[in-house]
């Protein structure tokens, strides 16, 4: 059995209410990059091997029809690119790596793969790039899209735009560059071809006009838990995220993305998931459950509508007093929205033909807004024991993508010194390997 390997997520250190609990930006404020840097040194000495960072490009406007709400309660907002942070956090660390997100369904792939090809060389190879395809109608208002794209032909976007990244990386080979200084030969031409890609959704000349990175090619990460967003993971991707709170949906994400990887002719046991699991860790279990009650009293109905409503594409303000959850699936569906959230846990819970009151369906919303349905809360050792009973039970290839919703840097810094710690002493986390890039050194 391989041990766990751990990343921080860093997507949401500030929003919903984050920003104002105890132990918050001591002397800064978001997006000071002295405290990311901070907390990369010392997730670094903890034995994390990933910070990542979650993106979206607009704010959350779906509930209501307006920003108001959002904006007001500092849900889901503001978000930063997080590039320059990754390239200052680097400048402090030697070994952890860094994920960025971008969105295939808006961005151009030309763009993405020379930054990517920049914060790689910048980092020294510990760059991943978490592909995203976007499911809010505010990311898609700011890039000039009046409505959603439809879910498969998002995938398919996807897949060629990785495929135009990963040609435009191959476009100048590794050993292209000569730098003969005595002939004043810089490059071997033989060895820099364009790409000539025509293609659905891009068309791109190449070559990349970029010196090949450390990694050549960065990390590639996804996250896709629907069939079609699960086959794409298997064409392309290094790593995989997962929802992490449920076995029976982490051994159905498990099991249909090995058998899509071996339709791939890849092999599964290569290829881990980090499952997102919330983490409030306490040096005793009062502890723990007093900082859970004291997240949870900021969620009311409308902010956990602001949140699922943005992160569903879909106002859920409308809902009626009661109805079944077959329909709002098909009515979220053909508003080319993503029905493979909430509301698809609940039909696999309860049966599509289920009656919900709204408010019921609220209660569960909060559970999933605020991470109830996928967190664990308790001692050092309580916790330890849940992860390794959970790691074992997945197949134990991957690990675990901590988030907190507790303040930044405290609530971190308690799972780095104490959870960490347990779970090293146990022997659960993965070995240091001596590789020098982020590839490396997250292999399964």
């Amino acid at each position: 059995m391989s041990g766990m390997h751990i990343g921080y997520d860093l997507s949401f250190t500030h929003t919903e209410g984050g920003w104002a609990r105890p132990g918050s930006w001591t002397g800064l404020e978001f997006p000071d990059v002295r405290m990311f840097m901070e907390l990369a040194r010392t997730a670094e000495r903890a034995g994390a091997g990933l910070l990542f960072f979650g993106d979206g490009t607009g704010i959350p406007s779906t509930w209501q029809g307006g920003i108001g709400p959002a904006v007001e309660r500092g849900v889901q907002w503001p978000r930063q690119d997080m590039a320059p942070v990754i390239a200052a956090m680097s400048t402090v660390t030697e070994r952890i790596g860094f994920g960025l997100t971008y969105s295939s369904t808006f961005m151009h792939p030309f763009y993405v793969a020379r930054l990517l090809n920049s914060l790689d060389h910048v980092t020294g190879g510990r760059v991943a790039f978490n592909v995203v395809a976007s499911t809010r109608g505010a990311d898609a208002a700011n890039y000039g899209f009046d409505e959603l794209m439809d879910h498969d032909l998002r995938y398919e976007r996807m897949e060629e735009f990785i495929a135009v990244c990963r040609a435009l990386w191959d476009s100048v080979a590794p050993d292209a560059i000569v730098r003969d200084r005595a002939t004043g030969r810089f490059a071997d031409p033989g060895k820099v071809h364009p790409i000539d890609h025509k293609g659905p959704f891009f068309t791109v000349k190449g070559p990349l006009a970029s010196v090949p990175s450390p990694q050549h090619h960065p990390l590639i990460v996804q996250a896709g838990n629907s069939p079609r967003g699960i086959a794409a993971s298997a064409r392309f991707a290094d790593l995989v995220f997962g929802f992490g709170g449920s076995l029976p949906a982490q051994h159905r994400h498990r099991r249909l993305l090995d058998e899509a990887l071996r339709a791939e002719g890849r092999d599964p046991a290569g290829v881990g998931i980090l499952w997102a699991t919330q983490v409030i860790v306490g040096r005793t279990a009062a502890e723990a459950h007093a900082r859970r009650d004291e997240v949870h009293s900021f969620w009311d109905e409308e902010t956990v509508g602001i949140h699922l409503s943005h992160n569903a594409g879909y106002d859920l303000s409308t809902l009626p007093h009661s109805f079944r959850l077959a329909e709002l699936r098909d009515e979220i569906a053909a508003a080319k929205a993503s029905p493979a959230g909430l509301v698809g846990s609940l039909i696999t819970e309860f049966g599509e033909n289920h009656t919900m009151s709204r408010a019921e369906f609220f209660e569960h919303g909060r559970a999933r807004a605020t991470g109830l349905d996928h967190g664990l809360v308790g001692d050092p050792a309580t916790v330890a024991d849940a992860l390794e009973e959970n790691f074992a039970a997945t197949g134990a290839r991957g690990g675990y993508m901590f988030s907190c919703p507790l303040a930044m840097p405290a609530g971190f810094a308690e799972v780095g010194d104490l959870l960490l710690p347990e779970l090293r002493r146990r022997g659960a986390l993965a070995p240091a390997r001596p590789g020098s890039t982020l590839r490396e050194n997250l292999a399964v």
